[in-house]
């Protein structure tokens, strides 16, 4: 007998525990044509707004696919590109860490800072989260290694990349400003990706050739306003005396030339809401993979470009200097950075 509706999204939340990991990946094979799988589900009710017609055409989650055929095994092939559904159990893992900074945001023993470096923190609740990420995304993908902020890892040629709490110095001021980033990377860049913002409820995902999408199913999409830029930016930290150099030009010239600047310190947020066209653009020095990888691929995927600071798209992720936007703006700030150089010694 069949779950209501009402059942299955309660037994769906996308939490840390290993029953949902291991319905996950059952249910990532079909069992029968006609039977819509269980993470599917989850995500069509997990969401607020219902999907219109197009969107279900353009692809977003939760839309439905062509029915798989027999393998000549006698069973069921994936229902969905690989990718797409890995974009879906990256939200799924970006949610469960979102969980634990929402439970936590008010527990001051859960926010009590240890200093790992002038101007970066971590807490219990950054712990937590990086835990219930990685527990799903382990359920799910037991085969592919993870490299997270907190606890670490080694870098692989296809491996998950997380930051469990972007913005731990926004959390615990408590100004919303705060992230999570869960992103697969395949030979040094991102195919799969999710960026939430637990505080907002606000959530985006992407798969390289999917394009991008907000949590309520719309697709992403960049868009140009010459003239009238407003472009988020991050003040160095790490390797500050080498990047300050090199940062202090290039801010000054972008001030003067586009509308305003922003600085809100999540970089996974300023990424996404590139990516959503709510800014123009967003550069910064020595970022962390974990801090891009997810919110670069929003970027592209919804149209616009991403690389370093000299133009090259495969050693932003490399560097962590990245230069993300639509392709108007990001043509600008090449030839800005390229006069500004000049004045740097």
């Amino acid at each position: 007998m069949r779950s209501s509706p009402r059942a299955w999204k309660e037994r769906c939340r996308c939490g840390a525990s290993s029953t949902w990991g291991a319905r996950w990946r059952r249910a990532s094979i079909w069992r029968a044509p006609a039977t819509p799988p269980a993470w599917r589900r989850c995500w069509w009710l997990a969401t607020s707004t219902r999907r219109s017609s197009a969107q279900l055409r353009e692809g977003a989650p939760g839309a439905p696919r062509r029915v798989a055929r027999p393998s000549a095994r006698g069973g069921y092939a994936r229902r969905v590109p690989p990718r797409a559904t890995l974009r879906d159990l990256a939200l799924a893992a970006a949610r469960a860490a979102g969980s634990e900074v929402l439970s936590a945001r008010s527990d001051a023993r859960a926010l009590a800072p240890e200093s790992k470096s002038a101007g970066d923190y971590v807490t219990a609740v950054d712990r937590a989260a990086e835990a219930a990420a990685l527990a799903v995304l382990a359920a799910g993908t037991p085969e592919i290694p993870v490299l997270a902020e907190e606890s670490g890892g080694v870098a692989a040629e296809r491996m998950w990349v997380v930051d469990p709490v972007d913005g731990t110095t926004n959390l615990l001021r408590g100004y919303p400003e705060v992230g999570v980033s869960v992103a697969l990377v395949e030979h040094g860049r991102p195919v799969a990706g999710a960026v939430t913002a637990p505080l907002t409820g606000e959530a985006w995902c992407a798969a390289l050739g999917e394009g991008a999408f907000d949590g309520s199913g719309r697709r992403l999409g960049v868009r140009e306003r010459p003239g009238a830029e407003v472009v988020a930016t991050g003040f160095p930290f790490r390797r500050k005396a080498d990047n300050l150099a090199r940062y202090q030009p290039v801010l000054e010239a972008a001030l003067r030339r586009f509308e305003d600047l922003r600085r809100p310190g999540a970089a996974s947020l300023d990424l996404a809401y590139a990516a959503a066209g709510v800014w123009d653009g967003y550069f910064e020095l020595g970022l962390a993979l974990w801090d891009i990888a997810a919110g670069a691929l929003l970027v592209r995927e919804a149209g616009g470009v991403v690389t370093d600071w000299a133009g090259d798209a495969d050693a932003v992720f490399r560097s962590g200097d990245i230069l993300a936007g639509t392709p108007g703006w990001h043509a600008a700030m090449l030839e800005l950075i390229g006069t500004a150089r000049i004045a740097v010694p």
